[in-house]
């Protein structure tokens, strides 16, 4: 007999954003209602909110889509962001020398699960 599937994920990778700014934003939707974290983000004036709103609609819509739950009972079970590979590049300073630039990324993993 196969099991109930009661949460759906979404993954988005190597988002051009540092983890400690995304997490900033994640930390706020951790264990909301869907409705309320999309709520939440939408007014959030941070760099990361719009990527998180678009891993998080996904998540939903993969819940609805692959896994027939009913959008109203989802809540966000689990969101964490971990680091990515970062780009690594070289600023021109004084007397020809040069300092380094980090261009930091991130994989941003959203959970949806049944109440």
């Amino acid at each position: 007999m196969a099991e109930q599937v009661t949460s759906a994920k979404a993954t988005a990778r190597t988002v051009r954003i540092p983890a400690r700014k995304a997490r900033l934003v994640i930390d706020l939707i951790r264990g909301k209602s869907v409705a309320e974290a999309i709520g939440i983000l939408k007014f959030t004036p941070r760099a990361g909110s719009p990527i998180i709103e678009k891993v998080l609609k996904s998540a939903i819509a993969n819940a609805e889509n692959n896994f027939d739950l009913d959008v109203e009972d989802l809540y966000v079970s689990e969101a964490f962001v971990n680091e990515g590979p970062t780009l690594k590049r070289f600023r021109p300073r004084a007397k020809g020398s040069a300092s380094p630039i980090n261009k930091r990324t991130s994989h941003i993993t959203i959970v949806v699960s049944e109440k």
